[in-house]
């Protein structure tokens, strides 16, 4: 069966995820993930992406991150994926696959689900049960997001300079929005859109996309799956 083209347009966010093969960790040490976010940076300086918000998980990663052209995205994971396998192969005198099969994307339609995303993203380590807090976890960009602590890989989205044009006032209303817990529904419509490289958004967010595209997208199948969908 031939690949899904993948579904990337200039402007629009994408949340990318990239998993371990067979769920086995992809990072080893702290010193694995500097140089994983070090290949990210200078990918996405080379292929103009901008990235939002991202966390390092045990055994997989989530980016949130918006292009600038349809290939932008394509060619970052491709230089990340080759750059960090060959770095922990190397490191740790192993062979083979390090990653499972492609990375998953979906685009988010930014108005209704961008922040939303911001969030279920650096809430990853406490969903896990790893941290009690997003700040306690060192791998992600919610210091970065939610004080203002410099991180030069990430690059703020237009709505989330919208929260307040004061800086203080404005990290003062990201810290706001964690809060409370995500929705039940929205953390179901998050991972079914990524699970199944769908976009997340309404029905004319979708219509738009397919127009932009020239393509039929296809839609999930109405009800939730019997699978338990991954993280």
């Amino acid at each position: 069966m031939p690949r899904k083209p993948r579904m990337y347009l200039p402007g629009i966010p994408s949340h990318v995820i990239q998993r371990g093969n067979n769920r086995l960790p992809c990072f080893f040490a702290g010193s694995d993930r500097h140089f994983y976010l070090a290949c990210l940076k200078d990918a996405v300086n080379r292929y103009k992406v901008s990235v939002h918000a991202y966390v390092l998980m045990t055994n997989h990663t989530h980016l949130l991150m918006t292009p600038n052209d349809e290939k932008g995205i394509s060619s970052v994971m491709q230089s990340l994926g080759r750059r960090y396998v060959q770095y922990v192969n190397h490191k740790y005198r192993r062979c083979g696959t390090l990653w499972e099969s492609r990375h998953k994307s979906s685009l988010i339609q930014a108005d209704d689900y961008l922040l939303c995303c911001y969030r279920y993203i650096e809430m990853n380590p406490v969903r896990a049960k790893m941290v009690n807090h997003p700040d306690e976890y060192l791998w992600s960009s919610y210091q970065h997001n939610a004080y203002g602590r410099h991180n030069p890989l990430i690059q703020a989205h237009p709505l989330y300079t919208q929260l307040d044009g004061d800086e203080k006032a404005r990290l003062c209303c990201y810290r706001e929005l964690f809060s409370t817990e995500i929705g039940k529904e929205e953390l179901y419509q998050i991972r079914k859109a990524i699970n199944f490289c769908m976009p997340l958004g309404n029905d004319r967010f979708r219509e738009e996309i397919e127009q932009t595209l020239g393509r039929k997208i296809g839609h999930n199948q109405p009800g939730r799956p019997a699978r338990r969908l991954k993280k």
